[in-house]
This record gives C-alpha cells, sequence and structure tokens, in this order.
C-alpha cells in the first residue's frame, strides 16, 4: 500500500486541491523520483486517479492527483476549461512537487489520460524539468479531436455558433453555456461511462462556456512533440477509441522523436481504467518512468 496525504499549493492565486502518495516503505531523509498525474475533460481527481497514484507509489514514486482550477475542490473561475490554463496549472504542480523534501526533483515524470493524455506530451515538450511523459487514450490535436467523429453539416454549424458566441463575449460581455455531458452522452461508450461517474462523483456536473471549444480547437500538441527529445514519451492507445481515436496517437507518434514507444491497447477508451487493462496501463506507465527515472534512491 501507500500513505496519501491531503495537500494543496497554489495556481495562478488559486489554491488547488491535491493528494500526494508516498511508498509506504518511505524513510525520512530519502528522495523518491515524483509524478504529476494529470486528468481528463472536466475529471476530479477523485475518479480513477488515486488507483494510478497508489500504483505508482506503490512502485516507489513519490505520486501528485490533483483539481485543475475551478473544478472539484479547487479555487478558481468555477468550470472554466481551457487547455493551456490547464497546463500552467500542471506545470505548477511539478513546481510544487519538486520543492518537496521526500522528492528528487531531477527525476520528475508526468502522466495523463485522455483530455491529460494531450496536456502530457505538451507539457513535456515545454518543460524540461519532465524527463519522461506517458499519455494514455489522447489526441493529438484539438481540431482532429472535436471535428473527426462530426459530420461536415455538424463542423460547419459549430463553427457558425462559435463565431455567435465569440462576437456575444465581444460585444455583450457574456457568451452562452452548453452541457458536456449531453454532449458526450451521444456516444454510446461516453454515455455508459459518465452516469456512472456522475453517481460516484455528482459535482462532476458542470456546465462550460463555448470558449472552451474554440481554444480546443487551437490545441496542437502535435505541433510541439518534437521537442521533447532526447527525453522519453510513452503513448498507450485505444485499438477501438471512438472518442480520442487511435490515429491521433499515431500521428502524434510519427512527430516525435526518439526516444519513444507506441502501445496500443485492444481496448475503447474507457475500458483501459478497470480490470486487467487498467493493470496493463499502470504497468507499461512504471517499466517506462522506471527506465528514464530509475529508482536508485530508493
Amino acid at each position: 500500500m501507500s500513505v496519501r496525504r491531503p495537500v494543496s499549493f497554489y495556481s495562478e492565486g488559486s489554491r488547488i486541491a491535491a493528494d500526494l502518495f508516498l511508498p509506504a516503505d518511505f524513510e525520512p531523509g530519502q528522495k523518491r523520483p515524483g509524478i504529476v498525474l494529470c486528468h481528463g475533460f472536466t475529471g476530479v481527481r477523485q475518479l480513477m486517479l488515486p488507483e494510478y497514484a497508489q500504483t505508482f507509489a506503490e512502485a516507489g514514486y513519490a505520486s501528485l492527483i490533483f483539481d485543475y482550477r475551478g473544478f472539484g475542490d479547487s479555487e478558481g473561475s468555477k468550470w472554466r476549461l481551457l487547455p493551456l490554463e490547464q497546463v500552467d496549472d500542471i506545470r505548477n504542480a511539478i513546481t510544487w512537487l519538486e520543492a518537496q523534501p521526500e522528492v528528487d526533483p531531477q527525476r520528475l515524470g508526468l502522466w495523463g489520460t485522455s483530455y491529460g493524455g494531450a496536456h502530457a506530451p505538451y507539457v513535456a515538450a515545454i518543460d524540461e524539468r519532465v524527463k519522461a511523459a506517458v499519455g494514455q487514450v489522447g489526441f493529438e490535436d484539438g481540431v482532429t479531436f472535436l471535428l473527426g467523429v462530426r459530420s461536415d453539416a455538424e463542423r460547419a454549424e459549430l463553427y457558425r455558433q462559435l463565431a455567435e458566441d465569440r462576437r456575444a463575449r465581444v460585444l455583450k460581455g457574456q457568451g452562452d453555456v452548453i452541457d458536456p455531458f449531453e454532449r458526450a452522452l451521444r456516444n454510446e461508450h461516453s454515455r455508459e461511462f459518465m452516469t456512472k461517474a456522475l453517481q460516484a462523483h455528482p459535482h462532476m456536473r458542470c456546465t462550460l462556456s463555448w470558449q472552451t471549444w474554440e481554444k480546443t480547437l487551437e490545441y496542437k500538441p502535435i505541433e510541439i512533440v518534437h521537442r521533447i527529445a532526447p527525453r522519453g514519451l510513452l503513448l498507450i492507445a485505444a485499438r477501438d477509441d471512438n472518442v480520442c481515436p487511435l490515429h491521433g496517437y499515431q500521428r502524434l507518434y510519427d512527430a516525435a522523436g526518439e526516444p519513444k514507444k507506441l502501445v496500443v491497447l485492444p481496448i475503447t477508451h474507457y475500458q483501459i481504467y478497470a480490470g486487467q487493462w487498467f493493470q496493463e496501463s499502470a504497468n507499461q506507465a512504471v517499466t517506462w518512468f522506471n527506465r528514464f527515472l530509475g529508482q536508485e534512491g530508493k
């Protein structure tokens, strides 16, 4: 098992709620490698992340989970979800983790899933403190993520709505909001997963501005992923993913430099979080972190 400790830090002036997981055999004076875990779209830290953080801690890593600004127990503008602001939250989480006496600041890793599976490569590309990154079931480009599952007519309508909302924000000072779960629930896999998630964590239900969609369309990890090299990048994809299709991670992998690895599991997007596929994805991540972060300080 591991030891879980509630902690907090600040990101651009907002208090961020977080939990630090330490190995059960941690002894005072040791410095262990650290891993920051990044959640997915509208996720809260109590959903899925503790299981991964505990697995990483049992493997010897100090592991940090947190709620993005505006979500879960963190302060900040309620439900404001802009990818580059979440990138800042992640980098501030790294700064907090490297300052802890239990952590070796020269051996820091980054892990992210789904929307966070795009953030992890992006942050690793711009922040050289990250010595190894793991992304799972994420995407390479916001255009592909949002438009890849839409018809031509639906794409045109989305752009029309975005332009209309942008004018409203400029001319009237406020745009409209949308229910992301209604849109997500149109997908059968998402509907099943989110129904259960909302029952367990009802505070996850939120509304988002159209600006979330606008800024996601502009978000392009693929354009900078080559900057991670020579640090290591592992991507774990789901073969039958219809939320973040496999071809997106294939493109991201192709654009990255060495060392890199792409693992494709024979599953759908949400199957990665349970049973054997949770264990497989977590083990793949641990093996990757062991390769680049090591356990010499254990």
